[in-house]
């Protein structure tokens, strides 16, 4: 049936028995084949043993034969190097006589330069010995002079540093001013004080109205407390609105001081002590308000005295210097963050100290002004006493000069003398050694010319030894080519087998979707027959829904041809109404620009009357404007007096004024620049401000980074050691059973809010006892315990392998045994390296190592593979 209702794209399905039973035929075949190979095997085996041993005699043979070659040529060459030696040094001898004759000649005249030479210097220094008389006052008075000026020098350079010293350190001090400055503008109610001008009646911080004696700073905030940084607010109604206006923003927390309230009654204080409040000073109104604030605050000088006061006075609250606070329900130590008042102090203190190191700076530089004109006077004494010592120095130059080149003169001949000495007793040396080596060389070569040469073997035997590895060879490569032959055609049969097999598998597959191919064959006919049928229906409703397309189509062109004509219409009047308005857009761009040319002329000259004058345009305006009366010029001294009256201002002029700025311009260039040296100084000053806020931002972008990486590395560690934690204690809670059988174990951070600072605790219950800590348990259960805490870290983060030191040495029989199951489950996945003396531990092992003397006294390590007995012991029993 299926091979009638068969395609012609379809294969043709072979029978699958007929497939099985060639199967069958091929394996058969292969195993045939395999026997004979293994046969094969066997004569291949036999024939490279025979190949091995004759290539060994042969080259034992060529190695013998190569060394006898090579001691003949190494002979040889002894024999022609030690010849040419002899030569050499004969030839060597014979030239260092000639050098040694050359050399005594060149010698003598040598000395015979020097000697001339010597009587001519000797001749000419007596005429040199006049002239040193008259250089000895010149001398001291330029070493005076060369003094002054390394004292000048030295009191100039001490200024410097000392201005530089004391320029950083008021750099330093400005830098407080701003940090403090800046501090105090960001600390307390920020919401309350950028609102105050909407605010009725808030008067500022509480801390800028007060002032506070020296070293009290600490007590009075601690007193105060969050009040320091109060807000100071002129009454009640005032308090509410700032209160209201805290609520409703939601900025944080606000403090405030109501003034306005009558101050405090006080009696005095009790004895070694003071009120806090007369600590304090300022208007009325703010010290009735800290009257209440402070009522029962004193100020004591240590803590013995706060003690004492307040245990005869309890309603009392003593307060320290240093900021400690003691009442009788309640007190307060140790140092908390700076308060608004201690901040406006340390801030009074740093201006003080700033306009002080000011007053330093410029003092310091008038006194180097001073000291470079002193030194400016010394280099000029300097440079005029060296003049006189060039004049005289250049009468002696002609005869020290004669003086110098006979001196080099002789110096170069005596040198000559003594390197041409040097260099004959050097050849009479080498000759003597060249000498001695011709001898020695001599004997040599007569010693080894009387040796007699070894004799090479004989070629016969090689050719015999290589004949029989030939034929070794070949038997190799006849019996490896029928080994190849033969596993060649088992791998074929082999092959052919499971192709068979395969097509069999195939051909059953094939018949089941030949069947299935024509059950859906059936399906998918039913389905086209229903789909026919549809759509003859749907053709007849689609005619009638394209006759109504094309009558709305027609409508619709209709209709776009209309809006099309309206479009063009408008688009007409759009661009008539666009080149009006960029002629109105022209017209006010024109406009701008006047305007914007104006401002900036205007602006230019604001700039230039607030750089020369250093006054804005209004006040110019008001008092040097045209409409302002001219002040007269005053008088000098050096003037005549016209007239008694003093003289009167007069209306503005231009061209008087213009005349007036051009005698003064004249005048002013008469007297010259004030201080020179004013722009080095500022560029100067403006470079190192420059610097130090480009170090400052570097700094405070540096602290930023950090702060950011030490977030990241914080939570990094964090999460690692979480992770860690947690895989660690599941494995504990699962090995300790394992341990303590019935017993619990269970791993527990001390302080889980801050990971990197917890400890970690391990808490132990053995089978009917309570829990305790590792601490608390006997030396057993203590060492199963950490075993078990050990194995936990190794499973939660595994290693290749393992150290274990004898850690199951306080353990008995049972907890060993327990322990060895452990270990054992963990060596499937690590190596383990235990130092052990139980036997039990040994057994589990595969291979144990240690150490034994042997009979010589020296120790020995002696290993040994458990495996490889336990196989000679199956092996024994016939396992």
């Amino acid at each position: 049936l299926l091979t009638d209702e068969r395609t012609d794209d379809e294969p043709v399905v072979r029978d699958p028995a007929e497939l099985d039973a060639q199967a069958r035929a091929s394996r058969a075949e292969e195993h045939d084949l395999g026997r004979q190979a293994e046969a094969e095997r066997v004569t291949l085996a036999e024939s490279v043993r025979v190949r091995t041993a004759t290539e060994g005699q042969l080259g034992d043979h060529d190695a013998r034969a190569e060394r006898i070659s090579r001691s003949i040529a190494d002979r040889r060459e002894q024999l022609a190097k030690l010849e040419g030696l002899v030569a050499a040094a004969v030839s060597r001898a014979e030239a260092r006589g000639v050098e040694i004759e050359r050399l005594a000649g060149q010698h003598q005249a040598a000395l015979d330069r020097a000697a001339a030479a010597q009587a001519l210097f000797r001749a000419l220094e007596g005429d040199i010995a006049g002239l040193d008389q008259g250089e000895i006052g010149l001398d001291a008075d330029h070493s005076r002079a060369l003094s002054v000026l390394g004292a000048a020098d030295a009191a100039l350079g001490e200024l410097r540093t000392l201005l530089q010293t004391v320029d950083k350190q008021r750099a330093a001090a400005a830098a407080r001013v701003e940090a403090l400055g800046s501090a105090l503008e960001q600390d307390g109610s920020a919401s309350v004080l950028a609102a105050s001008e909407a605010l009725s009646s808030v008067l500022g911080p509480l801390a800028d109205m007060v002032r506070v004696e020296r070293d009290c700073e600490t007590a009075v905030a601690a007193a105060l407390g969050p009040l320091a940084n109060a807000i100071a607010v002129a009454d009640r109604q005032a308090a509410m609105g700032a209160m209201r206006h805290v609520r409703s923003a939601a900025s944080g927390r606000a403090s405030l001081v109501v003034l306005g309230a009558a101050r405090a009654h006080y009696d005095s204080a009790p004895m070694g002590s003071r009120w806090v409040l007369d600590c304090v000073s300022g208007t009325s109104e703010v010290v009735a308000a800290l009257s209440h604030l402070l009522r029962n605050y004193v100020l004591v000088d240590d803590i013995a005295t706060a003690e004492s006061i307040v245990q005869q006075q309890p309603e009392l609250i003593a307060v320290t210097r240093d900021g400690d606070i003691l009442g009788s329900a309640w007190a307060s130590a140790g140092d908390a963050s700076a308060s608004r008042i201690q901040m406006q102090a340390a801030y009074d203190a740093a201006q003080t100290a700033l306009a002080t190191l000011t007053t330093d700076v410029e003092r310091t530089k008038f006194d180097i002004a001073a000291a470079e004109t002193k030194r400016s006077e010394a280099a000029t004494e300097v440079d005029r006493t060296l003049g006189r010592l060039h004049e005289s120095d250049a009468k002696m130059s002609a005869i020290s000069e004669q003086l110098g080149e006979y001196a080099s003169a002789i110096r170069n001949a005596q040198a000559e003398a003594q390197r041409l000495a040097q260099s004959m007793a050097d050849a009479v040396a080498a000759r003597d050694a060249d000498a001695h080596s011709v001898s020695s060389m001599q004997d040599q070569l007569r010693q080894a010319q009387a040796q007699p040469e070894e004799r090479v073997p004989d070629e016969s035997d090689r050719l015999a030894l290589a004949e029989s590895l030939e034929q070794a060879r070949t038997a190799e490569v006849d019996a490896r080519l029928a080994v190849r032959t033969t596993e060649e055609r088992m791998r074929a049969a082999a092959s052919q087998a499971d192709g068979f097999e395969r097509a069999a598998r195939e051909s059953r597959a094939a018949i089941d979707r030949a069947v299935r191919r024509k059950e859906q064959r059936e399906r998918e006919m039913a389905v086209a027959r229903a789909v026919l049928t549809a759509a003859d229906v749907l053709l007849t409703y689609e005619d009638a829904a394209l006759s109504q397309a094309e009558v709305e189509r027609d409508e619709a062109e209709a209709l776009r041809r209309a809006r099309d004509g309206e479009a063009a219409e408008i688009r007409s009047q759009l661009r008539e109404l666009t080149a009006q308005f960029e002629r109105l857009t022209d017209s006010v761009h024109k406009d701008d620009l006047a305007r914007a040319e104006q401002r900036m002329r205007i602006e230019a000259l604001q700039e230039k009357v607030l750089e020369d004058f250093g006054i804005d345009e209004q006040m110019l305006v008001a008092e040097y404007g045209p409409q302002a009366l001219v002040p007269p010029s005053q008088q000098s001294p050096a003037d005549e007096a016209v007239s008694d009256a003093a003289p009167q201002p007069y209306p503005f002029v231009r061209e008087e004024q213009e005349r007036r700025l051009s005698e003064a311009e004249k005048g002013l260039a008469l007297l010259g620049r004030v201080n020179p040296l004013a722009l080095e100084e500022y560029a100067a000053m403006e470079e190192r401000h420059k610097f130090l806020s480009e170090q400052l931002d570097d700094l405070k972008r540096g602290r930023a980074d950090l702060m950011t990486i030490i977030a990241e590395v914080d939570e990094r560690v964090r999460e690692v050691f979480r992770d860690a934690f947690h895989e660690t204690a599941e494995h504990f809670a699962q090995i300790f059973p394992r341990l303590f059988p019935g017993g619990e174990g269970r791993m527990y951070l001390t302080n889980e809010a801050d990971l990197l600072t917890t400890g970690i605790e391990i808490e132990a219950k053995p089978v009917g006892k309570k829990p305790r800590s590792l601490l608390q348990l006997s030396g057993g259960e203590s060492s199963l315990a950490a075993v078990a805490f050990l194995v936990a870290i190794f499973k939660a983060r595994p290693s290749p392998f393992y150290v274990l030191d004898e850690v199951e040495a306080a353990l008995d029989d049972v907890n060993l045994g327990r322990l060895l199951d452990v270990l054992v489950d963990l060596k499937s996945t690590s190596q383990l390296i235990i130092i052990t003396h139980q036997k039990r531990t040994m057994e589990i092992a595969d291979a144990l190592y240690g150490v034994s003397m042997r009979g010589d006294g020296l120790s020995a390590v002696i290993g040994q593979r458990l495996s490889d007995v336990f196989d000679d012991d199956r092996e024994t029993a016939g396992v």
